[in-house]
């Protein structure tokens, strides 16, 4: 009974996992179902300490700090921008699996002054300036038509600036009022919107997927705050070839999403963990679009298994449903 009570204490306390190791071990020959309760918390307790460690000597996790940015991943956007110039001004980017943020900024600050980011995360998470996000599941197909038609309704508003009019005191009137170039601009954004929602709905000129599949949540229920989102963000599992299986759905997901939305002459970049798919993969990129490369960013660490497809410059008659199977 006294391992019980003593169980009931934080997780991290010293006299819980000391009580609960002696529990474990003092019964050698008979279940003790307090033992891998035991193991689990050593474990991850030894996780945790090595990933603290880790972080506090890693280059990019300090630059990112000092450069104001969500986390280190923003340098392999960066790396990768600096070399296929991904981004231009006024562009729509979608960022699939945006948590923390790190890209949503990047790409927001690559497509100044008029740009729109949307980012989508099963995991809550604070959004950068400027971006707009969803918190849903993305291979849930009602999450993706609410992002289209999100897309579709933006689309659709009349931009507009501020005019200072007379008014009759004296005094200057300050009304909205859209300028002639904006007026003109909207009328010909409506009219190749029109064609493209009758057509094929194509509004997103970048579609970004730094997604990988989150751990099963079984505590920590009781967190509500955004600064928090468990630990599900360590999400690798440390058997190579379930995230290996699991990066090739989210990516093949992501490609769908990509086909139905990209412009022709658009960009897809995705994240995935190499294995003996990633080839398959690679073929269906290179029947959509004009060229395709295989990257490793240098700020992506070493004993990392993680790559990125970019994908550059989608041809316009280019679906994943017309594309056909690859073959050897």
């Amino acid at each position: 009974m006294r391992a019980l009570v003593v169980s009931a204490a934080p997780r991290n306390g010293w006299l819980m996992r000391t009580t609960l190791v002696t529990a474990a071990v003092s019964s050698p020959g008979v279940y003790n179902p307090l033992q891998h309760i035991a193991s689990r918390s050593l474990r991850w307790a030894s996780s945790n300490s090595k990933w603290k460690q880790r972080q506090g000597s890693d280059h990019y996790v300090k630059l990112a700090k000092l450069s104001g940015l969500k986390s280190r991943a923003a340098f392999k956007l960066l790396d990768m921008d600096s070399k296929y110039k991904l981004f231009k001004r006024n562009q729509t980017v979608i960022d699939l699996g945006y948590a923390p943020g790190s890209w949503s900024q990047v790409a927001m600050e690559r497509t100044r002054p008029n740009g729109r980011v949307v980012g989508i995360d099963i995991i809550p998470a604070q959004p950068p300036k400027g971006v707009s996000t969803i918190q849903g599941n993305f291979l849930s197909p009602n999450v993706q038509q609410l992002v289209k038609d999100y897309l579709v309704e933006y689309a659709q508003r009349t931009p507009s600036v501020p005019t200072v009019e007379p008014s009759e005191g004296g005094g200057d009137v300050i009304t909205d009022r859209p300028s002639y170039i904006d007026a003109e601009r909207h009328e010909s954004v409506e009219s190749d919107h029109e064609g493209s929602s009758v057509n094929d709905g194509r509004l997103v000129d970048v579609v970004l997927s730094d997604m990988s599949a989150p751990w099963m949540q079984n505590s920590g229920f009781s967190s509500r705050t955004l600064s928090n989102p468990y630990y599900r963000m360590m999400n690798t599992s440390g058997m190579s070839f379930r995230d290996h299986a699991g990066s090739m759905d989210l990516c093949l997901a992501a490609l769908q999403f990509a086909s139905d939305t990209l412009k022709s002459g658009g960009h897809f970049v995705c994240k995935f963990y190499q294995g003996a798919e990633d080839r398959d993969l690679e073929l269906k990129l290179k029947k959509m679009f004009a060229k395709v490369h295989r990257e490793k960013p240098d700020s992506s660490r070493s004993e990392s298994k993680e790559s990125y497809f970019v994908a550059m410059r989608r041809k316009g008659d280019a679906t994943l449903s017309n594309i056909g199977t690859p073959t050897w």
